[in-house]
């Protein structure tokens, strides 16, 4: 994970070092912190995370889902190739992911799957705080939802990841 940082010193940083710094608290998308640098200095890591997502949402629809597509699937292919970001791995091993018995593996094998063919974006979700088998029951609840309300819940799970990257990065 990145170093830890003061919120003094991210407010006193040049843009292009801000955005470095946040590149990865939105999956993938430099262009939220970026557009939130605008609006420092942050009073507070919450004042923070709201203008980073006031960004994400102010964004188009294509952008949002460019942001929601640039997340992995919980345990999928990129998970048993190593190549998850350090917070994505850190996070899907913290809820017991990597660990997975065959039959867990294979129920979200499945429902990822029937997720991303009926959105066509990967099922996302704050798991930290989760168990295995929350996971699958969240995933088995949430695939039968209306397209438009589980584009909103992706968006919601974002916010709540990036709030958990922040304060695990701010001091």
């Amino acid at each position: 994970m990145s170093a830890i940082i003061s919120l003094n010193e991210l407010n006193a940083m040049p843009v292009e070092d801000f955005t470095a710094r946040l590149a990865d608290i939105f999956e993938h998308s430099p262009w939220v912190a970026e557009c939130a640098a605008a609006a420092r200095p942050f009073a507070s890591v919450d004042a923070l995370h709201a203008a980073m997502c006031a960004a994400m949402r102010n964004a188009n629809p294509d952008g949002q889902l460019a942001l929601i597509r640039a997340h992995p699937q919980l345990a999928g292919k990129a998970a048993l190739r190593g190549e998850l970001t350090e917070s994505s791995t850190s996070e899907q091993s913290g809820a017991g992911l990597d660990q997975c018995s065959p039959g867990e593996f294979a129920r979200i094998t499945e429902f990822n799957d029937a997720y991303q063919q009926r959105f066509g974006f990967p099922f996302i979700l704050a798991v930290r705080g989760y168990d295995r088998a929350g996971i699958i029951a969240n995933m088995a609840a949430r695939v039968s939802n209306a397209p438009a309300v589980e584009f909103d819940e992706a968006l919601r799970q974002i916010e709540r990841i990036a709030a958990l990257r922040l304060k695990d990065r701010i001091d």
